[in-house]
């Protein structure tokens, strides 16, 4: 079937590398390691980036980390991108997690900087605790927000027992766990999960465009804009101070 599927996709735009502004844009080898592809005909609105970082596994490091936050800066202006596909380039991997040899290069407050982008980033893609809990493997806590994000989807106990061991997980172990939607069987060409996430993004494709979604947004904030809380939350802004939400 993903054999049929691929003879039947139409071809996809070149990959190219994103337009940057300010951030370092190639990594030691001159190659970038985040790409961008729009797909054409049938698939047009879906967007697929590219982790292309071999040397590493696609390990999030400085570079690896500015880019993407560029890309996804760049494409939330694009209004033609309805649907946004991660993938990888290097065969067996999506991502290794943090990059823990260049952060030991690290000073501490290079740390601290790195990390808070590293969170930004992880809200951004809106990730599971998984990358996160890559890191409890070599004895370190998961510093990406893993230590939030893995409660809110198991329950505070399984996050426990998963963070303290650094139990690492099959594919299959994850989706009966909830971590992950979908697992699948390995193809020969080492990219069937990819196939699967394209399948669900033409599915999710004619549902989706900008101007219901603009208009969805609308109607939802005009519900929030008679409410206290609205009105208490922009009072705690201006007198800098905690806001105290009544659900009202």
């Amino acid at each position: 079937m993903l054999r049929a599927l691929t003879s039947a996709l139409r071809l996809p735009g070149p990959w190219r590398p994103l337009r940057t502004r300010g951030c370092a844009s190639h990594g030691a080898t001159g190659d970038p390691e985040i790409q961008v592809r729009a797909l054409t005909g049938r698939d047009q609105g879906i967007t697929e980036i590219l982790m292309n970082r071999p040397s590493a596994r696609n390990a999030l490091g400085n570079v690896l980390v500015s880019q993407l936050l560029e890309a996804l800066a760049q494409l939330r202006e694009d209004q033609q991108v309805r649907v946004l596909l991660f993938r990888s380039g290097v065969k067996g991997v999506f991502c290794a997690g943090a990059d823990l040899k260049e952060r030991e290069q690290m000073s501490e407050a290079e740390v601290g900087i790195f990390v808070q982008r590293l969170r930004g980033l992880m809200n951004e893609i809106a990730s599971s605790a998984v990358m996160g809990l890559i890191e409890t493997t070599r004895g370190l806590l998961p510093g990406a927000g893993g230590t939030q994000r893995l409660p809110r989807c198991l329950g505070v106990a399984l996050a426990k027992e998963l963070i303290f061991t650094g139990r690492r997980l099959s594919g299959a172990q994850a989706q009966a766990l909830g971590l992950v939607n979908h697992a699948v069987s390995q193809n020969e060409e080492g990219n069937a999960a990819y196939h699967r996430a394209l399948e669900l993004a033409q599915e999710i494709l004619p549902q989706v465009d900008i101007a219901s979604g603009m208009a969805i947004e609308g109607i939802c904030y005009a519900q929030n804009i008679p409410t206290q809380d609205r009105l208490e939350g922009m009072a705690a802004f201006r007198e800098k101070r905690p806001p105290r939400f009544v659900g009202k």
